[in-house]
């Protein structure tokens, strides 16, 4: 078989395995769910089998005690959160109306001074937006089924994720050496130091991100719940969980976490204070835990991360999310491969090879 024919065999294989997960989005998430936990648990599983453990064992144990802590973290995190949950919710109301007297008159007075011309545009503009917000509206309850079935999507995650990581970590090994039988035999060592790179690649961003929300999780948590701010707990946990999307996580807890604070508070030193609670978060995030926990090693730009989640969630969803980070570890692991290859290749230097 030529190049061409292998490229081409190639291509198609990619576009195809494309066009699947975008018709199965709505099921796979599940499955790539338990698949990540599976990838991620499977050193403790290979330790564990070094010490004498059946596999079968060994991910019994494993799986049972992850499942058993996240149950455990979320019967003891649940009741707060829903409280606070319940108090934001409460707050709602007296934002908007606190909104519309202060606003609404500064509104006024700015449309007293606009020439009738400019009111006529305004006026369309509303129109618009009313049609647009009647839209909304009428997409709204028609996604009332979308929720029962985001419900059932949530159940199926519950009951399958389980199931699937213990058949994938069970059998890891197995599949593996399976998928390396399947390769081609001349570039098969090559495929190999490939993937390796990309397993060190993921492995080391996510074990690294992960710690680095963490850590922010908790100091924007304990921080703002100190201040004593409302939702101030579910503030600051949300605000860390998305800090694995560069500069998100700590504008997005700035943001709301002011909003409830200006509110809330008549003095400005609470407020001051909630606001330096987050540029020290995104302060020691830049200068000492990403350096320190993720370094430079994993490759990954934060720019190239923001454009692989958007375009994940918008192709495929929250699938799409789940996978971008991996995708985008294979895209940048084999770009780099290429560019190194093409860097020794006469298209660089032009006449013979350079190796």
């Amino acid at each position: 078989m030529t190049r061409e024919r292998q490229a081409a065999f190639w291509v198609f294989g990619l576009v195809v395995a494309l066009v699947l997960v975008h018709l199965l989005s709505s099921i796979l998430l599940p499955f790539v769910a338990g698949m990540a936990v599976a990838y991620f648990l499977d050193p403790v599983a290979d330790w564990l089998e070094e010490h004498k453990f059946s596999r079968t064992l060994a991910t019994t144990v494993i799986l049972l005690a992850f499942f058993v802590l996240v149950a455990a973290l979320l019967a003891l995190l649940f009741p707060l959160l829903q409280r606070q949950v319940v108090d934001l919710i409460r707050m709602v109301p007296g934002i908007v109306e606190s909104l519309r007297t202060e606003v609404l008159p500064l509104l006024e007075r700015l449309i007293a001074d606009l020439p009738p011309e400019t009111m006529d545009d305004i006026r369309n503009a509303a129109k618009d937006f009313a049609g647009k917000a009647v839209k909304w509206i009428t997409d709204l309850a028609a996604g009332v089924w979308s929720g029962g079935v985001a419900f059932f999507n949530m159940l199926s995650l519950l009951v399958i994720t389980p199931v699937v990581a213990f058949y994938l970590l069970r059998d890891w090994d197995l599949i593996t050496a399976k998928i390396d039988s399947w390769l081609p035999r001349r570039p098969a060592p090559t495929i190999r130091e490939q993937f390796l790179e990309i397993d060190r690649t993921l492995a080391a961003f996510v074990r690294g991100q992960s710690s680095v929300c963490l850590v922010l999780a908790i100091i924007y948590g304990v921080g703002l719940t100190m201040v004593g701010l409302k939702s101030g707990l579910l503030v600051g946990l949300g605000a860390g969980a998305i800090s694995f999307i560069p500069y998100l996580g700590a504008a997005t807890g700035l943001a709301v976490g002011l909003g409830i604070a200006v509110f809330q508070f008549s003095d400005w030193v609470p407020i001051v204070i909630v606001a330096a609670i987050f540029l020290t978060g995104q302060t020691l995030e830049s200068y000492v835990l990403t350096p320190r926990l993720v370094g430079d090693r994993v490759g990954l730009h934060p720019v190239w991360i923001i454009f692989a989640l958007l375009a994940g969630g918008a192709l495929f969803g929250f699938t799409g999310v789940l996978l971008a980070v991996p995708v985008a570890a294979v895209i940048g692991v084999l770009a780099r491969f290429g560019i190194g290859r093409y860097l020794q290749s006469p298209l660089y230097h032009g006449g013979s090879d350079q190796t």
